[in-house]
């Protein structure tokens, strides 16, 4: 999924950091103690029976997945498939997450769903957050530049609805609307790779930079969690902006030159570059599971 998440983010960092302040570090001054030989022995023994947690190994496998990558740059088969394997067995408890929780209630009526993004890590390579949505949230058709998204349907039941540009053409201001439309705006054809409902326990779904369905929207048929793994995360500075568009059906325009079969119109669309909309409401909250130890 991967919409674009700093304000949310920065400001769960710094309730974070507050709490990091709070907590005193009682490993500055260790003990000593003549009988070490055997407790360390011991300790030794307890490490190798501490199983790791899901939400560690995911983190360790993403460290490894995406060290040696960059906008743009797919990670290796293998990897990719080592990434799935562990996203795939994935399950709400595994974050700390029941259905039962605030951020998946139904909104009041009338209102807009509110939803809720926990951060769980963000570097320069990768970025790991999960995204809940009450009843009815939709979260918009946007892209993901340069990225590789790995999504994972946690609980519930959602639609998804993606597409990838047509490769052979390119935007178009010379659009001509239909008689029903009087704006003539500039317009991109894309495809749709993804148009259905995803219903959990699903596998996990992955997106790259020009194909996978780069560009999708997400409604919330039900109360759902979605964990997002995004490599490389977006990034202002880098080019990687989160934009967002408007679909409109493949006949509300015309083009010179392109044309498609009556019988294939349903699977292409033009799209349209818009402004954040005004009623998505995305906020941040501390993220509650099992905690990562970021070596």
């Amino acid at each position: 999924m991967g919409i674009e998440t700093s304000v949310a983010n920065k400001k769960v960092k710094q309730v974070c950091e507050l709490a990091k302040d709070k907590i005193p570090n009682s490993n500055l001054s260790p003990k000593t103690n003549t009988n070490t030989k055997g407790k360390k022995n011991r300790r030794r023994q307890h490490k190798k029976m501490v199983a790791v947690s899901p939400v560690q190994k995911l983190f360790n496998t993403c460290n490894e997945v995406f060290d040696s990558c960059s906008s743009g740059i797919i990670p290796s088969p293998d990897d990719i498939r080592k990434l799935k394997a562990v996203l795939d067995n994935f399950k709400p408890a595994d974050v700390g997450l029941v259905p039962e929780m605030p951020h998946f209630q139904a909104s009041v009526a009338g209102k807009t769903p509110v939803i809720t993004y926990l951060h769980l890590h963000e570097c320069d390579k990768f970025s790991m957050g999960i995204f809940c949505l009450p009843p009815s949230g939709i979260i918009p058709l946007h892209n993901h530049p340069g990225m590789t998204v790995f999504s994972k349907l946690l609980f519930g039941t959602m639609h998804i609805k993606s597409y990838d540009w047509v490769a052979d053409v390119p935007a178009s201001t010379s659009a001509v609307a239909s008689p029903s439309k009087t704006k003539q705006p500039e317009v991109r054809l894309a495809k749709v790779k993804v148009n259905s409902k995803l219903i959990a326990p699903c596998e996990t779904s992955i997106l790259y930079p020009t194909d996978g369905g780069n560009m999708h929207c997400f409604t919330a048929v039900t109360a759902c969690a979605v964990l997002d793994v995004l490599g490389p995360p977006y990034s202002d500075p880098d080019g990687r902006h989160c934009q967002y568009y408007l679909d409109f059906p493949f006949d509300n325009f015309s083009v010179d030159g392109v044309s498609i079969p009556e019988e294939e119109k349903e699977g292409y669309a033009w799209l349209e570059e818009r402004e954040k909309p005004e009623d998505l409401t995305v906020v941040g909250e501390l993220y509650g599971g099992p905690a990562i130890v970021e070596k």
